[in-house]
């Protein structure tokens, strides 16, 4: 059967060691399921050359058959990477690979293809069924003349390196990956280079982004406004876009701004994504500490860790920013490899890019590269490093090793944030502490989990304010010239010590340490409204939402202050922005209910309450009783009613306050609110609430706030 294009032989030619599949017919099993994958992968019947025995004399003979020439002149190479494959001696490796690279290089489609997002490609596409060394990961990179990438079908556990079956437990495979899911993915990449090479220049068809409606996926409980409960969350799975006003700039001049796309783990081995992230996140804060740059945080860019939709440019251009840095490389036992470059995202241009290879004898090998990238890419960026900046992208963490791979796994799971996953983070947290006693960022994760269980209502305030201060209070004696620990204890100060001046002091150091943190913008911005000073409030969250545009919990921020100074439809419009990014997220949807209660919206609010207690049919229960007695405030007294009964149990009480507000239950509201004052609810912050202005004048109310030294009157 003939190629899809013209003038070639096939469109598949399948590479291997004939040893590799003697044993047990892991390659032929390989390709059969293959073959069944293409073909509802594509409408076109896809040729394959796979020589299941060596009858052409294509594999362990050096006697050349003269159709072999003709049979490589295909589309796609795809070689069976092996413990043995990698071997110049080979006849697969020198007249198979070799003899494809060569001749690919030289025809009308070149070794490499655009593909339709924009992306480059190899029409090699490695098929890996064993961890390599690195001599032969040097060998094929040297042949490619790129990095070695490829799809895996490697099952590993202690003390083994296999190729993976269609029968093996993906649980129980180190590398987590599953048979079916990774022979879909090899066609799929077929299919991209298919069409690149048979469209050239023709683009992905995009997906939409419009939100339909708002469906909770679940309802682990109800938190109708846990504002202060989110203030430490410094991670989500961004799935959308939100483009907002871009500031005018004078003529001529390009704005230095830049945006750090996830490192690619190239390995594609899960156990060592951790430090790749890591490596991404330490050259992202070297660079947000440079005053004279603007960098998107990571919670914007992390929806392109997988990109195949955008280009550089579209990403750019959502992003709101003239530069992209890009990076990749692979951490193989005590070694590892990085590539990064620095694009100008107008034309897509090449401004500057370098690889690392180093052998990590301390731990000083790892940071002085992180430190080296962020200054070369300031350099090319004409950015000013003031002396104190210089310093602080050249501090070392911690001079232990093995102190600094225990955090980043902390760090790894702390964003997470499930209780499972809290508990990881302390358990790494500890354990860097204890390897390392002078690593300050170690003392500042104890304390970061621990505010974590206090939001989530996981512990109660009065365990969880001991820990964390404890912990953050080590931290600043260690190391007070840190962003993040500045961060951490202006969250503690204003959430769990209500400390407004230390709250606001703090923040402040915390920018002047790193222009760049968003999430301190924001959180000083909810600050400045509990103080009662909007205009101040506005200036932070909008440096905030420039900062990190595509994060649905600043964009919630920005609604949520826009729902303080009373303007309710503005705040609407905020929270439906963030659910187009992220269409489950519970901080938006709570936000959205006050919203829609506020402005007496009362049908779209009790849809939106229903769905918000989908999944909890004790609560639904109650709302549809109370519903069916006295409409929206009915159910809004027999929700309050149920959350009374749950508070014998758990830990939050501001809540119930929240929803006697709005039923008109003053009394009851105040009661509440007593009650949060006793038990230091993080929440209680926030009387400055639109849905307690017609508390403002009870004495009960006023002394409250005058218990908390809030400037209300």
């Amino acid at each position: 059967m003939a190629s899809l294009i013209p003038g070639y032989e096939y469109d598949i030619f399948i590479s291997y060691r004939q040893k590799d599949n003697k044993h047990d017919g892991w390659v032929t099993e390989f390709v059969d399921n293959l073959k069944g994958e293409m073909e509802s992968t594509f409408k076109e019947e896809i040729s394959v050359y796979f020589d299941i025995n060596p009858h052409d004399g294509l594999l362990e003979t050096h006697d050349v058959d003269a159709s072999l020439k003709d049979k490589l002149k295909c589309l796609v190479f795809i070689p069976i990477i092996s413990r043995t494959y990698c071997d110049p001696k080979s006849f697969a490796w020198e007249h198979e690979f070799k003899v494809f690279v060569e001749e690919a290089s030289k025809d009308q489609f070149g070794l490499k293809v655009k593909l339709p997002n924009g992306n480059v490609a190899s029409r090699v596409l490695p098929v890996r069924i064993h961890d390599l060394d690195n001599d032969d990961i040097k060998l094929c990179e040297s042949l490619l003349g790129s990095v070695l990438r490829g799809i895996e079908f490697i099952y590993k556990e202690p003390g083994v390196n296999r190729p993976i079956t269609i029968k093996d437990n993906e649980e129980k495979n180190l590398n987590k990956t599953n048979y079916r899911n990774q022979i879909n993915k090899v066609a799929l990449a077929i299919r991209e280079i298919i069409i690149a090479i048979e469209h050239p220049g023709q683009k992905t068809e995009g997906i939409s982004k419009e939100v339909v409606n708002v469906k909770p996926e679940k309802a682990k409980k109800f938190v109708p406004k846990t504002i202060g409960s989110y203030v430490i969350i410094l991670a989500l799975i961004v799935l959308g876009y939100f483009f907002l006003p871009k500031v005018l700039k004078p003529s001529g001049l390009i704005e230095k701004s830049i945006a750090v796309l996830p490192f690619i783990n190239d390995s594609q081995n899960d156990s060592t994504t951790y430090f790749m992230d890591g490596v991404m996140e330490e050259v992202l804060n070297n660079l947000q500490s440079i005053k004279d740059l603007r960098v998107i945080s990571r919670n914007s860019v992390e929806q392109y860790r997988n990109n195949t939709a955008k280009s550089t440019p579209e990403i750019a251009k959502a992003l709101g920013v003239n530069y992209i840095v890009e990076g990749s490389g692979q951490k193989y036992g005590n070694s590892f490899r990085l590539r990064v470059q620095l694009i100008k995202a107008a034309k897509e241009g090449h401004l500057w890019g370098k690889s690392y290879e180093k052998e990590i004898k301390d731990v000083k090998n790892i940071f002085s590269i992180q430190s080296e990238i962020a200054q070369a890419i300031a350099e090319q960026l004409e950015a000013v490093i003031t002396t104190k900046e210089k310093k602080l992208i050249e501090k070392i963490p911690t001079e232990n090793l093995e102190a600094y791979k225990v955090y980043l796994k902390g760090r790894f799971y702390l964003r997470k944030f499930t209780a499972n996953d809290l508990d990881t983070a302390l358990h790494y947290f500890n354990l860097a502490k204890e390897i390392d006693p002078t690593y300050a960022l170690a003392y500042a994760g104890i304390c970061d989990v621990w505010q974590y269980r206090q939001q989530d209502e996981i512990v109660s305030p009065a365990e969880a304010k001991p820990n964390a201060l404890s912990a953050i209070m080590k931290a600043l004696e260690l190391d007070s010239t840190n962003a993040e620990v500045q961060f951490s204890l202006g969250v503690l100060k204003t959430w769990t010590l209500w400390d407004w001046k230390g709250g606001e002091s703090t923040f402040k150091k915390a920018i002047a340490l790193n222009p760049n943190h968003a999430l301190t913008h924001a959180a000083y911005s909810h600050l400045l409204n509990i103080l009662r000073r909007p205009k101040e409030a506005m200036e932070q969250i909008e440096i905030a939402l420039k900062l990190d545009p595509m994060n649905p919990f600043i964009i919630t921020f920005f609604g949520i202050d826009l729902y303080f100074v009373h303007r309710y439809e503005e705040s609407v419009k905020a929270f439906q922005e963030a659910l187009k990014i992220e269409p489950r997220y519970e901080f938006a949807i709570g936000n959205l209910w006050i919203s829609f209660t506020v402005l007496g919206n009362d049908s779209q609010a009790w849809e939106l309450l229903r769905l918000i207690s989908k999944n909890d049919e004790e609560m639904l229960r109650a709302l549809e009783h109370g519903y069916a007695e006295g409409g929206y405030k009915g159910a809004l007294i027999s929700l309050a009613k149920l959350l009374e009964l749950r508070s014998i149990t758990s830990f939050g009480t501001d809540g119930i306050a929240d929803i006697y507000a709005f039923a008109g239950e003053n009394d009851k509201a105040i009661y509440w609110l007593e009650r949060a004052y006793e038990l230091h609810d993080p929440n209680l912050p926030y009387l400055v609430d639109p849905q307690f202005d017609n508390l403002r004048s009870d004495i009960r109310f006023q002394e409250l706030a005058k218990k908390m030294n809030l400037p209300y009157k």
